[in-house]
């Protein structure tokens, strides 16, 4: 399979939880929502052999428009990473 949908990805998790699509639709709603309030809240949220979720500042620097080649102001904003786990690194590579 190359690309699993988010209802392709919820169906292979109900099969394997034995549970129904919509209980397995609730649960991962359920783990991403808690993922989001702990990256908001903590800065991190760590998903053990897989990753973690980092929220990063980036400062204001100055970029350019490729169209034109001028200058512009790029502000300073906040941004969500993901860090792969070694052991997700060493399993498929």
């Amino acid at each position: 399979m190359a690309k699993m949908t988010k209802s392709q990805f919820i169906q292979s998790m109900a099969e394997m939880l034995g549970v129904s699509k919509k209980e397995a639709s609730e649960k991962w709603d359920a783990f991403v929502a808690m993922a989001y309030k702990e990256v908001k809240t903590s800065g991190e949220f760590n998903i053990p052999g897989l990753g973690k979720l980092v929220k990063k500042a980036r400062a204001a620097r100055t970029g350019r428009n490729p169209l034109t080649g001028a200058e512009i102001k790029i502000p300073a904003k906040t941004v969500v990473k993901f860090r792969v786990a070694k052991q997700c690194k060493d399993s498929i590579l």
